[in-house]
């Protein structure tokens, strides 16, 4: 299915078909029934009928889901293949496998008692570096805790997310926050709250003072899951976009499961994508496992939605590989067959690298060196991050007032008290001095 440009991007092939699909419904003799009028209430248009119909989810064709590559790697429709140089394709997977490599060490660090938390990316790696490739690095991100490969991508080093996971004193948040809670206000990359959905109404916000700027050429783009879309938030955030027409790309990635709930249980209807064009925004769904495919969704939803001042709803079907984080254990509630086919007919890094092979850009003597090469870099930061000191103590209670106000003075004073007349209680040397 070819995406469509412009003011006719909403209309894709499914609603065109949800259309017929309704008016077959209504049927012309029916609408004759009931006057053949077209009703013009203040809060809708639609025509009258004289029989009346419940609608449900099944009253619809489900939105289709947009792909460039089959699973081995092959473009289907070669117009749908973008335009991207080699240099590119390569740096895209590169990042996928030092994404990969970085989850399976920092997972394990955490096992071993090194860490406190982390969360894998597995068979999400094709959303976060397709979707990150088709951005302009002055579009501003809100992302949710499952993005990391979007940092990587948008230049974070191996280094700079580790120290965040050790919270040492090369930490930018200074050890205040939890693992794999980044933030990076150089690369235009909010950080990482845990509270789901919290990031959704303040994209929109961002994304309302970017269009009172005379021509604006940036744009927000705002990752959120499919539990995140079940809080209040979300829907608050989806109808202010909509109707504050602000230049917002809200990136659901829906992976099957909010923690251990499969969307099953999560919601009715036809998924997140659903929603869109009920409350007014322009909805593509992709196929998340085929890094192309998002590639060309984001893409062609920043050239509108920065064109056009409109919002636009991307629903991105994944499936999550790993663990929801280290503080779960999915075998509770799915079963080790459904991840393994996941893990091997739909892995978004070996479609990408099929897909490499064929083009003749990549072959099995690189990927053995590139990997180890990714490999050694996690471990050797990770190493290194260990073995600096955390923050110094004060650090928990500065940055928060330009002038510290009298209460947390107070505070201050007690613990260096306290911590002069007990100080073999505290590990002190492991922690900056003043």
């Amino acid at each position: 299915m070819a995406l469509k440009t412009g003011a006719s991007f909403v209309k894709l092939n499914a609603f065109r078909r949800a259309a017929r699909l309704l008016s077959t419904r209504t049927r012309p003799e029916t609408a004759q029934n009931g006057g053949g009028k077209i009703a013009k209430f203040p809060g809708a248009r639609a025509p009258y009928v004289s029989e009346m119909k419940f609608f449900n989810e099944t009253s619809y064709e489900p939105i289709p889901i947009y792909r460039v590559m089959d699973n081995n790697g092959q473009i289907i429709d070669k117009n749908e293949e973008p335009n991207l140089d080699k240099a590119t394709l390569i740096n895209m997977y590169k990042t996928m496998v030092q994404l990969s490599h970085m989850d399976k060490i920092l997972y394990e660090s955490q096992r071993q008692g090194r860490i406190s938390f982390y969360m894998t990316n597995y068979g999400e790696e094709g959303i976060h570096i397709g979707s990150a490739s088709a951005l302009s690095p002055k579009d501003l991100v809100f992302s949710q805790y499952r993005e990391v490969g979007v940092f990587l991508y948008r230049g974070m080093t191996v280094t700079e997310l580790v120290n965040q996971c050790y919270g040492n004193c090369e930490d930018p948040g200074k050890g205040r926050q939890m693992p794999v809670h980044y933030g990076s206000k150089h690369h235009n990359m909010v950080t990482i709250s845990s509270p789901l959905g919290t990031q959704m109404p303040q994209a929109v916000g961002a994304a309302y003072a970017y269009k009172r700027v005379p021509n604006n050429d940036r744009c927000v783009i705002c990752y959120f899951g499919d539990g995140a879309a079940s809080e209040g938030d979300a829907h608050a955030a989806f109808n202010f976009a909509a109707t504050l027409d602000c230049p917002v790309i809200m990136l659901c990635r829906n992976n099957g499961y909010a923690i251990s709930t499969p969307t099953s249980e999560q919601y009715r209807g036809d998924g997140i994508a659903s929603r869109g064009p009920a409350l007014g925004l322009h909805t593509l769904r992709v196929d998340g496992t085929d890094t192309l495919a998002v590639h060309n969704a984001v893409k062609r939803a920043r050239d509108f939605t920065v064109a056009n001042n409109k919002p636009v709803l991307i629903e991105a079907m994944a499936y999550r590989v790993g663990h929801h984080s280290t503080s779960d254990d999915s075998s509770a509630y799915r079963s080790v067959e459904e991840i393994q086919k996941w893990t091997k007919d739909e892995s978004p890094l070996q479609k990408f690298k099929l897909y490499l092979e064929h083009k003749g850009y990549w072959d099995a003597e690189t990927e053995k060196a590139w990997s180890k090469e990714a490999r050694d870099t996690v471990v050797r930061t990770m190493q290194e991050a260990e073995k600096k000191k955390k923050p110094n103590w004060k650090e928990m209670l500065e940055d928060v007032y330009y002038e510290m106000p009298p209460r947390l003075q107070k505070q201050m004073k007690q613990m260096e008290e306290h911590l002069k007349k007990y100080p073999e209680h505290y590990p002190l040397n492991q922690h900056e001095s003043d």
